[in-house]
């Protein structure tokens, strides 16, 4: 048993050495528990391993198989005998090897490493057998527990691990060569490939997928540590091609391009070779076509953006899809949190979920079929999101994680397009662990560079980071997070990146003392300074060649050039990384460093000094970028191009910005720095004049920003223009033939210059070679073609050009044959074109046949088709002009349009149709407007917002140029054109027009009628002659003081206008007697006289004179006018004199309260402490002790007489008096009849106003409607109506008030009650009338509860009842006769019963009972006993009820009856 503890321990102590020095991951050490028996022994057997037998062991007991597995020596009985360990020659020096191949073979699993380390040098093995001890394996089975705990520590690190960030793209170390090759035989291409997930890779011939599985007898392809290779067998002259290899992860791809050239023997060899992109697996060629693409995309940060494109794969091959692959900025996507594909079998979708600037780009969808590949780009915008204070930065992008370690990590990040008010001072890094929400902010003084070394993490832990930016203004957003990063060993990580490897087929044993145990570590090699900034610096070194197999950790010290003392920087705790990043230096300062690696036996010897380290900026800013030039591109887009910066180092991309020309607001045109020095800036809008301007950016910040550029119109680059349509013949003769054409449906824009024609002679369908008719261009769209030969047939193309170049031919027509043309109908019109389209009309014109037949042409018809419609004409009549507005068409539909001419023979042939026109209005489209301006000119005006360059307004009248310019001036200014009538008349009646050349064909018109031009005639001798209006009449007013004020208000004027004062025709100026204001911000014209005299009756006038426009208003103050306002004027003189002393600003009046209450008040102004006050009623004062002066209140300003509920002797007049030394005032108040009266009427009003809806109540003699007030009084008026009729008081019907409830009566009611009731109450001067319908289930509840309460009324009075006669209690002694009487009462009469202790009484010798008159019921017990005492009770009972009267019996014995019977 000893023997195989130490076996065990053995075992173990392996396992805890392979953990410590951490040489294999947690899955291999799995994967070592794991070996069978069997595997090794069939491993060492064909390596000849001799098993020495010399030493016999104890038998030890047997074992399950379970156990079996982890032995390696079992007898025949398959007892377990020892265990077998492998020893072998130079043990150190193979883990050394070991150790190197791990460090340099990064992707190969450790297990595949050990076996061919072990296995593939000639070594011998041997077998030995170990003995334990029990003190052994007392001690291994503590190590054992130790042991356990590691394994398990081991195994939580590594499930909390995330995938890390040191993911790359694919990248070509070794390309594939061109070869040229003979025929027949092989060619081989190789490349070699790095990357990080190992990439897939693809061969491509011609950008056809090479499929070697379906051709294996054609291709061979390999591919072994990132060695990948084609072999292209038996060559023939189809092969030669370029061949492309494609490598792809989720990182992006990348591509490597040969070329192959095979050469053939024979010249006269023919090949056959099979359609291009052909699949021998399907049997067909796919044609793949994109369509509904998505363009040009703008987002914000944010949002959701989805980007799709159909795409249809032709043929349809059952279960076969093509695969679709989507990129950005040449990097594939995949699936994430923030990126979404969806492929429903005809759309791909890409959805970007929550945008940011990172997904800002060029987007490629890329289709992959057997037959090649097909793709499309867009670029897609993404805008910063709304700042939360204005001024402060936008928020970094693309922050990445690198060189991460045990506790450190570099971060990242690009600076923003956009700094806000004023200069980024510098970013905060925040870093969150995975799993959790908290943001801890990682550096508390801001650092300048986009990058910064993050120390101080967990080992095993995983990060997220983030930045933000911050300047004068705040703080900005923080960036969308990072990748998760974790805290590791570089080694660990690419162990783990390498995945599974070969199973362990063998096993490490180390017999000797392990010689590294407590070895101090020596000093770190190749230390030197990786960045140095202002901020900190950063050190890295390789570990200590000599470091034992325990962990390594590590001091850093610096010294100050000069010095000789060394200051350790990480005293409290040593660094585990082989990075450190130090802070809080000097700037300017020179610092040495050096560093000691330490371990539990102590601390080695220093690292070689880095040598003088000066604290500072090792990167410079970018230079300025070369000058920037414009190009227009489209309507919304400009290309810029500019020179890239000269002297820079890490460069990170470039900024756009964009100004409008002389606004001064820079905006950015990208949001993610592009790498290249040429941009397409999208989103502007057409017609503006732009300017641009870049910079350049790296670590170390922003560059300045070139010079603006000169300025560029947003506009679509000028193109030649397409081909012309509809080439027709016009006329034939002997010897020439007219041909025209349609112009072109886009000039490129730029305005077409002119055509060019070419024929070719056609004989039995051969066609000859193209020749130039015209050397000189036609400006025309007909051409006479001369120098024919009659009876041939000719085909023609015509090519238009502009200033880009010649355009696209037409497409040639039919043969035309050159002979007389003979008939009498004349030819087809032609020059078709439409101008004016809008939703429901537009407007064709065309030219005049060339051939006009035997007669003149004499009229024209126009014919309309929808697009798949027939043919109908559009006017009963024909029309002479060569022009018809059509009408009356249908909105979103596409229409056709021809001409045919005709003469006195006929209706000749119809014209080449036009091109199917849509029916709408376009967004943007404009009339011509008629406009009078300020000095009566008259003009037409159009505006076009789509103005390109070359563009020119071309106006006309009746769809004819003007002959006669002197009746019409025209004015042009940017995209603004006025034609002026210079002396309108009659002569200018008809249908004037304006079209802008160069455009989609923006055009307009306005139809100037007779009626028309009178209307405008009108308004510009308005305009000639103005006058000024007056928003308001001269009115007059009376204020404070009795002044007098004369005012009216201007409506329209400026600030030259002059205001002249007039009196009966005399002016008038400022003065004593007269002030005079002009408010030229309101127009307001003002004249104050302080009092009115005999001598100011007349009239005042207000005269206005503004350059040519005059303006008057007067006011006639004479006669009954001026003497009521001079009264008046004097009244408020006199009231203006009273108020300068104690006074009432209200008089005395009433008021009451909706409780019914009266009160007298009056408000007083102008009072002081010693003012008095003295009320009186009846011109009797009220003194202080009389009972109504309780009633007299006060507050400031306002005194109150309380007279509460008014009655008759309340009547009476009220006066008040003010009085101090300053005057006298005084108010009264009459409520003597009429005055009285008033206060009752308002007192009606409110009880009338108070009075609630009628309700309705039953009783037993009948139903009661009533209404509630809040108060009554004897001389309120109330009437009770029945259908519309008054109510007169009868024994049955009566009304009348209880209380502050006001009801009717109807006892005893019948059907006839039924009906309308209302409650007519007088409020003072009208009625309040309340109404109930006294029918219906209003009426049915009311009758039937009258009816319960009656019967119940009834069968209360007649129920049977005792009513008197009987005692509570009776008590009688013994022997004695006891005879009681109650008194009954019923209708009908009841029935009379007796009850002893609830038991009927019989009436018999002993006990009477007696019933008389129907009244009386009577009992009597003769020679009462003990035993007749007890409850006794007289029950009387009839239809309506039943009632018992109670009495007690108590019968007692004397006490010397008592005692005889003793």
């Amino acid at each position: 048993m000893s023997g195989s503890l130490e076996v065990r321990k053995e075992q173990q102590q392996l396992q805890q050495r392979n953990l410590e020095t951490r040489y294999e991951s947690s899955y291999h050490q799995s994967r070592l528990s794991s070996v069978s028996h069997q595997s090794y022994a069939a491993h060492v057997s064909s390596h000849g391993v001799k098993t020495s037998t010399k030493k016999k062991e104890k038998k030890i007991s047997s074992v399950s198989k379970k156990d079996k597995r982890a032995r390696l020596a079992v007898d025949t009985e398959e007892e377990v005998i020892g265990y077998v360990v492998p020893v072998f020659r130079s043990s150190h020096l193979a883990t050394k090897e070991l150790m190197e191949s791990q460090e340099e073979v990064k992707e190969e699993g450790v297990g595949y490493v050990v076996m061919r380390n072990l296995f593939s040098k000639d070594t011998e093995f041997k077998t030995r057998t170990y003995k334990k001890t029990r003190e052994t394996s007392i001690r291994e089975s503590a190590e054992r527990l130790a042991l356990s705990r590691k394994i398990h520590e081991k195994d939580e690190f590594q499930r909390r691990m995330n995938t890390d960030s040191l993911t790359h793209p694919p990248e070509f170390i070794m390309k594939p060569r061109g070869q040229t090759v003979w025929e027949g035989t092989n060619v081989t291409l190789h490349c070699t490939v790095a990357g990080w997930p190992k990439p897939r890779v693809a061969w491509y011939k011609n950008n056809v997928v090479i499929d070697a599985k379906a051709h294996p007898e054609k291709y061979i392809t390999e591919s072994q540590y990132n060695m990948h290779s084609l072999e292209i067998k038996n060559c023939d002259f189809t092969d030669t091609a370029e061949y492309r290899i494609s490598a792809l992860n989720i990182k992006g791809e990348s591509s490597a391009f040969a070329s192959v050239i095979i050469k053939r023997f024979k010249d006269e060899e023919k090949v056959i070779e099979r359609p291009h992109g052909y699949s021998s697996e399907y049997g067909v060629t796919f044609n793949t076509t994109i369509i509904d693409k998505f363009g040009v995309s703008f987002g914000r940060e944010g949002e959701t953006m989805s980007l799709g494109c159909t795409v249809i794969v032709y043929p349809v091959v059952k279960r076969y899809q093509p695969d679709i692959v989507w990129y950005r900025n040449g990097v594939a996507l995949s699936p994430s949190k923030w990126v979404t594909m969806h492929w429903s079998g005809e759309r791909a979708t890409l959805t970007l979920v929550h945008l940011n600037k990172e997904d800002e780009g060029l987007y490629t969808m890329r289709v992959n079929t057997k037959s090649g590949f097909d793709t499309y780009s867009a670029f897609v915008f993404v805008r910063d999101a709304d700042v939360e204070e204005e001024g402060v930065p936008v928020a970094p992008l693309d922050v990445r994680c690198h060189d991460a370690n045990k506790d450190y990590v570099v971060v990242t990040w690009k600076q923003p397009a956009v700094e806000g008010s004023s200069s980024i001072m510098g970013y905060y890094i925040d870093r969150c662990e995975v799993g959790t929400h908290h943001w801890a902010q990682c550096n508390d003084t801001p650092v300048k560079y986009a990058r910064f070394p993050v120390t101080g993490l967990n080992e095993g832990r995983s990060y997220v980071f983030r930045v933000r930016a911050f300047n004068n203004a705040g703080v900005s957003h923080p960036s969308r997070p990072s990748d998760p990063v974790v805290a590791m060993d570089p080694s660990d990580r690419a162990r783990l990146r390498a995945g599974p490897s070969a199973p362990w087929t063998g096993m490490i044993k180390f017999t000797e003392e392990d010689p590294t145990v407590g070895v101090v570590p020596g000093p770190p090699t190749d230390l030197a300074v990786t960045e140095s900034t202002k901020s900190y610096v950063v050190l890295s070194w390789k570990p200590p060649v000599q470091r034992g197999h325990e962990g390594v950790m590590y001091y850093v010290e610096k010294c100050m050039e000069g010095a000789d003392t060394w200051q350790r920087v990480n005293t409290g705790m040593p660094v585990k990384s082989p990075r450190f990043a130090l802070f809080d230096l000097a700037e300017g300062k020179s610092y040495n460093f050096r560093v000691r690696s330490c371990n539990s036996a102590g601390v080695g010897e220093p690292s070689e000094e880095t040598g003088a380290t000066t604290v500072g900026d090792r990167l410079d800013l970018p230079s300025v970028p070369g000058p920037i030039v414009p190009i227009r591109s489209t309507e919304t887009s400009v290309v810029v191009i500019w020179g890239a910066s000269k002297e820079v180092k890490n460069l990170v991309g470039y900024y756009i910005e964009v100004s409008v020309n002389g606004s001064g607001i820079w905006v950015p045109c990208n949001n993610k720095p592009v790498k290249g020095t040429r941009f397409e800036c999208h989103g502007l809008n057409t017609g503006d004049k732009c300017v641009f301007r870049v910079k350049a950016v790296n670590a170390a910040g922003y560059s300045q920003s070139t010079a603006e550029s000169e300025a560029c119109i947003v506009q679509a680059a000028i193109a030649t223009p397409s081909a012309s349509t509809g080439l027709t013949l016009l006329e034939s003769a002997r010897d020439y033939m007219v041909l025209g054409w349609t112009a072109p449906a886009n000039n490129g824009g730029a305005e077409v210059r002119g055509y060019y024609l070419d024929y070719r002679t056609v004989k039995d369908g051969v066609t000859s070679k193209w020749h130039e008719l015209n050397l000189k261009p036609v400006t025309t769209t007909s051409y006479k073609v001369t120098d024919l030969k009659e009876n041939n047939f000719y085909q023609f193309q015509v090519r238009a050009f502009n200033q880009a170049g010649l355009g696209e031919a037409s497409k040639p027509g039919v043969p035309l044959e050159c002979k007389e043309w003979t008939v009498a109908l004349p030819g087809p019109p032609h020059g078709l074109h439409v101008l004016e389209v809008r939703k429901d009309s537009l407007v064709l014109l065309w030219e005049p046949p060339t051939f006009n037949g035997r007669s003149p042409v004499t009229g024209y018809y126009v014919d309309f088709k929808e697009e798949d419609g027939r043919w109908r004409c559009v006017q009963e009549r024909s029309t002479k002009q060569t022009f018809l507005k059509v009408t009356g068409l249908q909105e979103g539909v596409a229409y056709k349009l021809r001409v045919h001419a005709k003469n006195i023979a006929g209706v000749g042939g119809p014209s080449e149709s036009t091109d199917a026109i849509l029916a709408q209005t376009r967004p943007g489209t404009n009339e011509i407007v008629v406009d009078v301006d300020d000095d009566g000119v008259i003009s037409l005006i159009f505006e076009c917002s789509d103005l390109k360059e070359g563009s020119k307004f071309m106006w006309s009248k009746n769809y004819e140029a003007f002959t006669d310019s002197s009746r019409l001036t025209v004015e042009t200014s940017g995209g603004r054109s006025r034609a002026i009538f210079n002396n309108p008349s009659l002569d200018d009646l008809g249908i004037y027009s304006c079209v802008v050349t160069n455009t989609d064909g923006v055009s307009a018109s306005y139809e100037l009628t007779e009626d028309e031009l009178r209307r405008l005639l009108d308004i510009s001798h308005d305009h000639k002659f103005p006058i000024i209006p007056f928003k308001t009449e001269m009115a007059i007013e009376l204020q404070e003081k009795g002044r007098v004020r004369f005012w009216a208000q201007v409506g329209k004027f400026t600030s030259n206008c002059q205001v002249e004062y007039v009196f009966n025709d005399n002016i008038i100026t400022q003065g004593k007697k007269y002030t005079m204001n002009f408010d030229k911000n309101t127009g307001m014209i003002e004249l104050f006289m302080d009092s009115l005299e005999i001598t100011d009756e007349g009239t005042y006038t207000f005269n206005l004179v503004d350059g040519k426009a005059t303006g008057r208003t007067s006011y006639v103050l004479i006669e009954t006018e001026f003497a009521e306002l001079q009264k008046k004027s004097e009244f408020e003189r006199a009231e203006w004199v009273r108020r300068q002393g104690p006074h009432f600003v209200e008089y005395l009046s009433f008021e009451v309260t909706p409780e019914c209450d009266v009160h007298l008040k009056c408000k007083v102004g102008n009072i002081k402490p010693a003012t008095e006050i003295s009320w009186y009623k009846d011109k009797i004062e009220i003194a202080e002790g009389d009972e109504d002066a309780k009633k007299i209140g006060k507050s400031a300003d306002e005194l109150i007489f309380d007279i509460g509920k008014i009655s008759k002797k309340d009547a009476g007049v009220y006066e008040v008096y003010l009085q101090d030394e300053r005057g006298r005032d005084q108010t009264l108040l009459n409520l003597t009849e009429a005055g009285y009266q008033a206060v009752l009427n308002a007192v009606f009003k409110v009880i009338a106003n108070s009075s609630t809806e009628l309700k309705v109540t039953s009783t037993e003699h009948g139903i009661i409607v009533y209404s509630d007030v809040v108060h009554y009084l004897e001389d309120l008026r109330v009437g009770w109506l029945h259908k519309e009729s008054k109510i007169s008081q009868s024994e049955r019907v009566k009304s009348g008030v209880t209380g502050e409830q006001l009801w009717l009566k109807i006892n005893e009611p019948t059907e006839k009650d039924k009906g309308k009731y209302a409650l007519d109450i007088f409020d003072g001067s009208g009625s309040v009338k309340r109404v109930l319908d006294l029918t219906g289930q209003v009426w049915e509840e009311a009758f039937e509860e009258f009816k319960r309460l009656k019967a119940a009324a009834i069968a209360e009075r007649n129920r049977a009842r005792v009513v008197g006669g009987l005692p509570d209690v009776v008590t009688i002694q013994e022997g004695k006769s006891l005879n009681l009487t109650g008194n009954v009462w019923g209708d009908p009469v009841p029935e009379v019963s007796w009850i002893k202790n609830d038991k009927p009484l019989v009436c018999d010798d002993h006990i009477k009972l007696k019933f008389e008159n129907g009244k009386f019921a009577s009992i009597t017990i003769a020679a009462v006993s003990t035993a007749d005492s007890g409850k006794y009770a007289l029950m009387v009972k009839n239809k309506y009820g039943t009632e018992a009267g109670e009495f007690t019996v108590s019968v007692y014995i004397p006490e010397d009856e008592a005692e005889k019977k003793e």
